[in-house]
C-alpha cells in the first residue's frame, strides 16, 4: 500500500523535527517535505501534491489562515491545523475549520517526554489518516463566511417547522410545564463533527432535554468551540464542569482532556468528569459517555453517533440500545468520514440511519409532546 504523503508547515524547527519523527514512524505515513512558512510550502506543493498538510497558524511572512484561504481556492487538500492552546490560538484554529481545515491538533501535545509523546503519536497519526479520507471541496476566497456571520440560510430553514423559536433564559420559565425532566440526549462525533454539531445545535429548540456531547478535540479548544456555537443557538452551549446538573435547554461539551459520564442523582442527572487512560485511542471517549448513559438513563435517553474515523462509540451505542434507549447513526452521504457510524451500524447498534439535515426533525419527532413551544 502506498504511504500517505504529508507536508509539514511550521516555523518551529523543533516542531517540524518532532512531527517528522512521529509521522515517519507510522508504516502508513511518510513526510514528503517540510516548510518553515507558506511561501516555501507553495513551492513544495508545485513540485509534488501531498495527501495531507499539517499547518501552523501563527507564522512569519504569511499567517496560516491566509495560506489556507488561498489553498482551498487553488489546491483544495486535507489540512490538519497545529495550533497553540492560547485563547487566541483556539479561536483562530476554529476559524480555520470554517475555512476548510479538517481537524485540530494542540501544539502543546508535541512535548519531548516519552509518556506525552506516546499519547500525542496516536492523536497525530490517527488525525492525519482520518484527514486523508476527507473529500475537500474547492472554495472561492470571497465565498467563505465566518461562523459568526452564518445566517438562517446556513440552518435548516428549508425544512419548515423544524426550528422551534425560544429563548435562552430557560431556567426562568415555570418548570411545571415540563413533564419529562429525566430525558437526555447523548452525542458522539470526531472528524467533521464540529460542523455537524454546530448545524444540529442551531436547529434544536430552547426547551429540549439536556444534551451531552463528546467531540474528539484537544484540551483548550472545547471551551472556545462551545462559546462559538453558543452565539448561534437558542439553547445554552457550554463546556461541561464536573458535578454540575444537566439542565433542559443546555448542551454540555466534554473538555478535551477528560472523560465525561452521566450520573443519576435521585430525579436529577449530573455530570462527572474524570481523568484516565485513553479509551479507543481517545480522551474524551464517546464509549465512556454512552456506557454511562446506558446505565444512568436507559430508555429515557436518545443516543446519536455522528461523523468520525474509528470505532469509538459503537459499542456504547449498542449498550444504550440494549438498555432501552433510542439510537441513531448519521448516514454515509452526510458524514465527512463514515467510520464511527459505520461501526455502530455493523454492530446493530443503530435503530435508525439518518442524514444530518433530517436529524433535528427526527429529534423533535422522537420526543414529541415533551417539547413545549416557548413564547
Amino acid at each position: 500500500m502506498r504511504k500517505l504523503k504529508v507536508l509539514i508547515i511550521d516555523d518551529s524547527a523543533l516542531v517540524r523535527q518532532t512531527l517528522t519523527e512521529i509521522i515517519n514512524a507510522d508504516p502508513m505515513l511518510e513526510v514528503m517535505a517540510t516548510a518553515a512558512d507558506p511561501y516555501l510550502a507553495a513551492q513544495k506543493i508545485k513540485q509534488s501534491i501531498p495527501d495531507v498538510i499539517t499547518l501552523d497558524i501563527e507564522m512569519p511572512r504569511m499567517d496560516g489562515l491566509t495560506f489556507l484561504k488561498a489553498l482551498m481556492a487553488q489546491y483544495p487538500l486535507p489540512v490538519v491545523i497545529i495550533s497553540s492552546l492560547t485563547q487566541n490560538g483556539s479561536s483562530l484554529a476554529l476559524r480555520a475549520l470554517d475555512l476548510g481545515a479538517v481537524e485540530i491538533i494542540a501544539k502543546s501535545e508535541i512535548r519531548n517526554t516519552r509518556e506525552y509523546l506516546e499519547e500525542s503519536t496516536i492523536r497525530i497519526t490517527d488525525t492525519i489518516k482520518a484527514a486523508s479520507m476527507v473529500h475537500v471541496r474547492k472554495r472561492s476566497i470571497t465565498s467563505v463566511a465566518s461562523t459568526s456571520q452564518m445566517g438562517s440560510d446556513q440552518t435548516i430553514a428549508n425544512h419548515p417547522g423544524s426550528k422551534i423559536s425560544g429563548h435562552k433564559n430557560i431556567d426562568s420559565v415555570n418548570s411545571k410545564i415540563y413533564s419529562t425532566t429525566d430525558k437526555v440526549i447523548a452525542i458522539g462525533a470526531s472528524t467533521g463533527g464540529t460542523e455537524a454539531i454546530r448545524f444540529l445545535l442551531k436547529n434544536i429548540p430552547a426547551n429540549c432535554p439536556g444534551i451531552l456531547i463528546v467531540q474528539h478535540m484537544p484540551a483548550g479548544f472545547t471551551r472556545s468551540f462551545a462559546e462559538q456555537v453558543n452565539t448561534l443557538c437558542d439553547i445554552n452551549v457550554k463546556e461541561a464542569r464536573d458535578g454540575e446538573r444537566v439542565m433542559r435547554g443546555h448542551a454540555y461539551i466534554s473538555p478535551g482532556d477528560k472523560h465525561m459520564q452521566l450520573v443519576r442523582n435521585g430525579a436529577q442527572y449530573t455530570i462527572r468528569l474524570r481523568e484516565g487512560e485513553l479509551v479507543n485511542r481517545h480522551k474524551p471517549s464517546v464509549d465512556v459517555l454512552f456506557n454511562s448513559v446506558a446505565v444512568s438513563a436507559g430508555q429515557n435517553a436518545l443516543g446519536i453517533i455522528m461523523t468520525g474515523m474509528g470505532k469509538d462509540g459503537a459499542s456504547g451505542l449498542l449498550k444504550m440500545k440494549e438498555a432501552g434507549a433510542r439510537t441513531i447513526a448519521q448516514d454515509e452521504s452526510s458524514c465527512v468520514v463514515f467510520g464511527m457510524p459505520k461501526e455502530a451500524i455493523k454492530l446493530g447498534a443503530a435503530d435508525q440511519i439518518i442524514s444530518l439535515t433530517d436529524l433535528p426533525k427526527k429529534i423533535l419527532a422522537h420526543f414529541g409532546t415533551p417539547f413545549v413551544l416557548l413564547r
